[in-house]
């Protein structure tokens, strides 16, 4: 499966991974051209080589009028374009890019939307981007999505992110690192501060990140073709860059472990309280099974399936929470789809969009929870909403 890994030991943003998918495409140059044939209004981009701790690599600058604005991908407190989604979306509508590409531009912006109107308390309309909204940020966002598109990874993944430590300055003063905005868009992603104090991931990288990235973990067995290095704009004592690779990974083959017990004299309540702290202690999957037992006795199967190093955390959980003398193990080889999930905007409120792809395929399927919300708070048919979300996210 061709993947990309992206290597967050230093944070993202919006600049940094488009230097490390830079490096990754066979044609840089006649890439940019066509990125600035754009004509993203007053947006100039360039790309420099550039050494950080002795390794050499690529950085991307954005001016906009002639002057790169700010650092890292984020705006100066006097920085003055402001923009709202209704803006970003007319432009982004005017530029001549695949359309498949308009939608990953506007799904970042989405998830920007939302964490930005949750920290400030306002409605996504009322929503005016001060970071991220200005043209260096749009240039960003558009030159990562058009980048993906391009390369075609059938799967990305990524390393836990470092988001750095202390206090950024920004427009609404200096708040804590992670930024607010920042925090809510890596919910679910393994993160970590790390020793350099200073904002290393923003609030543009995080919303690439949850965009395009399906797992975040270790690097996986790939047979790598390139590696690139984008990098930051500031200097610290290890190297400031995000490292991509591209390649070929296995199709989603592993191994996982089967954890089983047959048990006939718990009841039906004592049986999902005890699968629901299996889900919770991190199992990939749980389910029973009808079953007949000794002296004629109805019974129930109970199934775990989990990660090879989970097996004694979920053993002791089994063994905590049922009534069990006995567990049986068997170790399985797995195929899965690689998974993933986006969130689109309809006119009743987000709603979250599963996709799996791999072996030659790719399926997505709108989230049930969140269009059962909008049924119950709207009145409306459960299927009309799936339709609605479907049309949104063009599945």
């Amino acid at each position: 499966m061709k993947t990309v890994y992206l290597e967050c030991n230093m944070g993202a943003s919006g600049d940094m991974l488009t230097a490390a998918l830079l490096e990754l495409h066979p044609d840089p140059a006649g890439f940019l051209a066509r990125l600035n044939g754009l004509h993203i209004p007053s947006v100039e981009i360039s790309a420099q080589r550039a050494v950080k701790c002795g390794i050499t690599g690529t950085r991307v600058s954005v001016r906009v009028n002639g002057e790169e604005e700010g650092a890292i991908g984020r705006e100066t407190p006097a920085a003055k374009h402001h923009c709202g989604m209704r803006e970003i979306g007319k432009l982004v509508s005017q530029l001549e890019i695949p359309g498949t590409v308009r939608d990953d531009v506007m799904a970042v912006y989405g998830l920007l939307a939302d964490a930005e109107s949750c920290v400030h308390g306002q409605p996504v309309p009322a929503v005016h981007f001060h970071e991220i909204g200005t043209m260096d940020a749009v240039a960003d966002i558009v030159s990562v999505c058009l980048l993906f598109h391009e390369l075609a990874p059938e799967r990305v993944l990524a390393s836990p992110v470092c988001v750095g430590s202390g206090e950024v300055r920004c427009a609404h003063g200096i708040l804590p690192v992670p930024a607010p905005a920042t925090a809510l868009l890596l919910r679910g992603v393994p993160i970590y501060g790390g020793t350099v104090r200073g904002e290393l991931c923003t609030p543009t990288g995080a919303a690439l990140l949850k965009h395009f990235v399906s797992d975040f973990g270790p690097m996986p067995v790939m047979r790598t073709s390139k590696i690139g290095y984008g990098m930051g704009s500031h200097d610290f004592g290890t190297a400031n860059c995000v490292r991509s690779f591209l390649g070929e990974a296995d199709d989603g083959c592993g191994s996982v472990v089967e954890l089983c017990c047959n048990l006939d004299d718990m009841t039906p309540e004592s049986v999902a309280f005890a699968e629901e702290r299996l889900w919770e202690g991190g199992a990939l999957d749980v389910y029973t099974t009808a079953v007949q037992m000794k002296k004629n006795r109805p019974g129930i199967l109970l199934s775990c399936l989990c990660r090879r190093e989970q097996r004694e955390a979920m053993i002791r959980l089994i063994f905590r929470h049922t009534t069990t003398l006995g567990v049986r193990e068997t170790a399985w080889d797995r195929c899965t789809l690689a998974r993933s999930e986006r969130t689109v905007r309809t006119e009743y409120g987000p709603v979250r969009v599963k996709q799996a792809e791999g072996w030659g395929v790719r399926r997505a399927k709108p989230e049930y929870d969140d269009l059962a919300k909008i049924a119950r708070e709207q009145n409306l048919p459960l299927e009309e909403v799936r339709a609605l979300a479907e049309k949104s996210d063009h599945v």
